[in-house]
């Protein structure tokens, strides 16, 4: 079965110089078929985030973790009550907006597998959402716990719950000097969400990218993933002046 390619903005990265209602609605008008967050929904109003997802029909694909000043906390030595303190709001929040996902943020510092292991079965057995984690590049994110797919992969196989996923950034993995598509093809049956960037900027798909995103995102089709393409990037001036890159990918082949 082929799907058409359908794009999440990711609300961290767009329009962030907005109050996140605000960027919603840019999302709404700029025709994005839905959105993400990082964990600023938590300090937000939430009944009127809902009333806005629902005014301009947008589903909500993820939320992080409290990030704080360690890009969250869930695998961090010592941290283990804040951890949770932190899954357990963004667990409510999800519940309040219908958010599909919550990223459950490893943190940057002493890590330690157990406590983190302990803390995305918390959030499985805290509701019915989804529960993603992401493996972030050194580059991008010196002494974040959690770096490598296989590693990331390994934690999903061995709590061996069907709720918890890999969040497969293509930028993080291309980063980390892995093969995207090999990567992806290795790893499919794990990955609950995708996102993507230009690679080595982290701007626009397409602005002077080592990937190719019109070939990369149909294979992933054929692959199975059926979801949203989350669209974390810088955008290099206004949002809406950048986004000719959308409309190639939507209008290349994907059969």
């Amino acid at each position: 079965m082929s799907y058409p390619l359908q794009f999440s903005a990711n609300l961290g990265f767009l329009w962030n110089d907005l109050p996140l209602p605000e960027r919603i609605r840019a999302a709404a008008r700029a025709g994005f078929e839905a959105v993400e967050f990082h964990d600023v929904a938590q300090s937000c109003d939430q009944a009127q985030l809902r009333d806005i997802l629902h005014e301009t029909g947008l589903p909500l694909c993820s939320l992080n973790t409290r990030m704080g000043g360690t890009a969250g906390c869930a695998a961090l030595t010592g941290q283990e009550d804040q951890a949770r303190r932190d899954i357990d709001a963004a667990l409510e929040t999800a519940r309040n907006l219908g958010a599909a996902a919550v990223h459950v943020l490893a943190g940057r510092g002493d890590g330690h597998r157990p406590a983190y292991l302990r803390a995305l079965r918390h959030a499985l057995d805290g509701g019915d959402a989804i529960i993603l984690i992401e493996p972030l590049s050194r580059a991008a994110m010196p002494g974040y716990y959690l770096n490598d797919i296989a590693q990331a992969a390994g934690i999903v196989q061995e709590i061996g719950h069907p709720r918890l996923k890999l969040l497969f950034d293509c930028y993080h993995i291309a980063m980390e000097g892995h093969d995207v598509t090999a990567s992806f093809a290795q790893h499919a049956a794990l990955i609950g969400h995708v996102q993507i960037a230009s690679v080595p900027g982290r701007n626009e798909p397409g602005t002077g990218d080592s990937l190719d995103y019109a070939r990369l995102l149909p294979q992933m089709r054929r692959a199975g993933y059926a979801g949203f393409f989350g669209c974390e990037y810088r955008p290099i001036g206004p949002v809406e002046a950048g986004l000719g890159w959308r409309t190639l990918l939507q209008e290349a082949p994907h059969d």
